[in-house]
């Protein structure tokens, strides 16, 4: 087959999927308000932290959109672990990418992969939490040693500043008894889910869709299973995949097609699954991020535990898949008549449809600078 065949095969099969998890992701970005998740976060602790993984998960955030909302969850006062396990639970995972997996590579990798990704998430912000405790009882002990000399210095200040809050309370009741948003309605949320998941999630990840399923197509095409094969599921090329996921800026959604692509060339199941879970997590702008944010030393807890996480479930997947023979590949191979072809060719044409109303969005707000100027 050629490689635009391949291409649109792959399409085709991911179209209705990709339809349906961007319709529960818009769906859950309503009906899950962010005042909620900063009151759920803000606390510290292993339950703060496990909390977190699960409610990230399945949010419709990708690798560049989980940036400022992880951000801005530090600056409410979540602790350094929940912020850590949040940015590592919603961009490995999400309801979007677990349906494209379904499709792509089986039932079996859709259920090990967001068990995978919150397993990640957990152990990752429980080791930078332990760093954060580190340096809490640092600045503890050095504090001590110069609190007795500063108490009366800091008693005077301390009056001063009882009215700072007492202002900001009065200016918040007054704000928000003026801002206070109307109720809506199930039947406006659901509006406003759907137009959500039709421009803002599809602008989202359709560059990174697009490329993931040109390199599926490409690997496909033009690369011979015996090459890739002969790297199985050993440690090295568990390692290469964490090497090759690095440098990618992508989400888990485009993920999807490259690591089923992989798979179709005889990288092991175990392999592609650290592909999906580092590729994500461990980007140069996360990385980047996290070090700014959260320091040089959780930088280095955060590392170990997503790429020391993805490596262990890495060899529990090729070890059940080798045990208990679990089937991974494409649904379509496994059943010819899964889903009726008007459903899949009419999803196909609505999400690429969509896919190019962004497109003209994208280039009508470039050409208006242009224009004025």
């Amino acid at each position: 087959m050629s490689f635009l065949n391949h291409f649109f095969d792959l399409f085709l099969e991911a179209a209705p999927w990709m339809l349906l998890g961007l319709v529960i992701a818009g769906l859950l970005k309503e009906w899950i308000p962010t005042d909620l998740l900063t009151r759920h976060l803000g606390g510290k602790g292993a339950g703060t932290t496990i909390k977190a993984a699960f409610i990230g998960a399945p949010l419709p955030l990708c690798s560049c959109g989980v940036i400022p909302a992880a951000m801005g969850l530090r600056r409410s006062g979540a602790s350094k672990s929940a912020t850590t396990s949040f940015l590592v639970a919603t961009p490995e995972t999400g309801i979007d990418s677990v349906s494209v997996s379904y499709a792509l590579m089986g039932p079996f990798m859709a259920i090990i992969r967001p068990i995978a990704a919150i397993s990640s998430a957990i152990v990752a912000g429980l080791l930078v939490g332990k760093d954060e405790q580190r340096q809490q009882i640092k600045q503890q002990q050095a504090s001590t040693c110069s609190s007795s000399a500063k108490s009366s210095c800091c008693s005077s200040k301390n009056t001063k500043d009882v009215s700072v809050p007492q202002q900001a309370k009065a200016t918040s009741s007054c704000c928000s008894s003026q801002s206070t948003p109307a109720k809506l309605t199930a039947l406006q949320k659901l509006s406003r889910g759907l137009k959500f998941a039709a421009t803002d999630l599809v602008k989202d990840i359709a560059t990174w869709l697009l490329i993931g399923l040109f390199f599926a197509a490409l690997i496909q095409t033009y690369v011979e299973t015996d090459y890739l094969a002969q790297w199985g599921g050993s440690i090295w090329s568990m390692l290469l995949m964490v090497l090759i996921s690095i440098p990618m800026y992508i989400c888990a959604t485009a993920s999807t097609p490259i690591a089923a692509g992989l798979l179709m060339s005889g990288i092991s199941p175990g392999a592609v699954l650290v592909f999906m879970l580092a590729g994500p997590a461990t980007n140069i702008a996360t990385i980047g991020v996290v070090r700014k944010e959260l320091g040089k030393r959780a930088l280095w807890a955060y590392l170990i535990g997503v790429i020391g996480t993805a490596l262990v479930f890495g060899f529990l997947t090729d070890y059940l898949v080798a045990q208990f023979g679990f089937s991974v590949v494409s649904i379509s191979q496994l059943h010819e008549e899964l889903l009726p072809a008007w459903l899949t060719i009419g999803s196909a044409v609505l999400l690429g449809g969509l896919m190019i109303r962004v497109y003209i969005q994208k280039m009508s707000a470039n050409l208006r600078p242009a224009a004025h100027s």
